[in-house]
This record gives structure tokens, sequence and C-alpha cells, in this order.
């Protein structure tokens, strides 16, 4: 069997979901290990293989196979080989940096960022019209995957909802929130691949205006922190 004979549209879509639905479990698996106090290095460890695999891995066959079908498969082979190297390579700095330069915010774009960019734009295009699909995954998504994929390694920062903690706060503060984002989930629902896309996109052009702030001068560029400075022997820590 083709690899192409198994994916439909509605399996696309259905694997477009499903990685948005690990996005979602990404961010939120964080903060329950700190509120039940189960961090470990094995869990970042782990959490970081299952990134390379839920957003590097499933968007890259995703993409291969649907420019595979459009007779475009060495651009798929080049573009989603790259994608994977650069997303494996940007959590490898992450684990390096996890408890230093990237707790407030992260060094590169996120790879759950970066797959998210390219499944809600998939999902936007695919339900506006065929035509439209088919320009965008022939001609923008190439150009849009090489690009995530050079943010995903560059040293331009981006805000970390780490940051964001949940723990020690009292649950009735929190409630209304999660109760506003279900209830507007909701409510939208027809128009939900549409603002994802649109919110992936906001958030790697923040990155970007920041990172051209910062070189015009208009912003101050962020003093690295003391504590990932070497230590020298026997020096004071």
């Amino acid at each position: 069997m083709a690899t192409s004979d198994l994916f439909t549209p509605h399996r696309y879509e259905l694997a477009c979901w499903l990685i948005i639905t690990a996005a979602v479990l990404d961010l939120l698996d964080g903060w329950v290990a700190r509120m039940t106090r189960t961090e470990s290095l094995f869990g970042v460890q782990y959490d970081s293989l299952s990134d390379v695999v839920s957003f590097g891995v499933a968007p890259a066959i995703l993409i291969y196979t649907r420019l595979s079908e459009m007779e475009n498969r060495h651009a798929a082979e080049v573009i989603t080989i790259l994608f994977v190297i650069c997303g494996a390579l940007r959590l490898a700095r992450f684990n390096v940096q996890k408890s230093r330069t990237e707790k407030l915010a992260f060094t590169g774009l996120p790879i759950p960022a970066a797959a998210g960019t390219v499944v809600t734009g998939f999902l936007f295009f695919q339900s506006i019209d065929p035509d439209w699909d088919k320009q965008f995954v022939l001609n923008v998504l190439p150009v849009m995957m090489v690009g995530l994929s050079y943010l995903m390694v560059s040293k331009i920062n981006y805000p970390s909802f780490k940051q964001f903690r949940l723990e020690g706060r009292k649950r009735f503060d929190v409630l209304p929130l999660i109760v506003l984002i279900v209830a507007m989930g909701v409510a939208l629902k027809n128009h939900l691949a549409a603002l994802m896309f649109v919110g992936f996109v906001a958030y790697v052009g923040w990155g970007l205006l920041g990172e051209a702030a910062t070189a015009l001068g208009l912003r101050p560029r962020t003093a690295e922190s003391p504590s990932i400075a070497p230590r020298p022997p026997g020096g004071e820590p």
C-alpha cells in the first residue's frame, strides 16, 4: 500500500488535530509535574524525546505525504528532514539551558510552536478552498517550514508561558480563566483553525519584531544571567 493511500483529507485533518492536542498537553505537563512534585531529570529527557516525535517527526510525515501526492517529493524530502533535524537540535539546546537561560524566555522558536504553525496553517487553508490549499502546500508551506527550521536554531528570544505558575494560586483564581477559554473555543469552533493559525503566526512574529527592535537599538539586549557564567576553579560561587 502506498503511503498516500493511508491519508485521506479526513485523516489529514485528524492528524493535525492530534498534533495540536499534543501541543496543549505539552503546555500542561510541566504544571502538572510541578504541582504534583514529580519533576525529574528523566522527565526532562523523556519529554524532549516525545516532543521530537510529536512536533518534529509527525508534522514532517504529514507534510511529506501531502507534497509527495502533488509530485513534489524531492522538495518534501529536503524540507522535512531539515525540519526534524533543526527541531532535535532545538530540544537538545533546551535541555542544556533549561535550568539557566530558558526559565523566562526561549532561545529560538520552541518546536511545539513551529509544529503548531505548520498544522494550523494546513487546517486553515484546507478549510477555505481546494485551490487555495494546493497553492499553500506547494508554494507557501515549503518556504514556511524552512523559515521555521531556521528560527528553531536561531538565538532569537521568544516568551515562555512556563513562567505563568498555577501552583500556589487559589483554584478559583484560575477557574474563571479556564471557563472563559473553553467558552470562547465552543463559540468560535467554526473559526478555530483560523484563530489558532493567527495566534501561532503572531507568536512567531513577536520574536522577530523583538529581535528587530533590539537590532535597531529600540530595546536593550537582555544580559545573560550571571548563573550561567563558568565558575573559575576554586572561585567563589
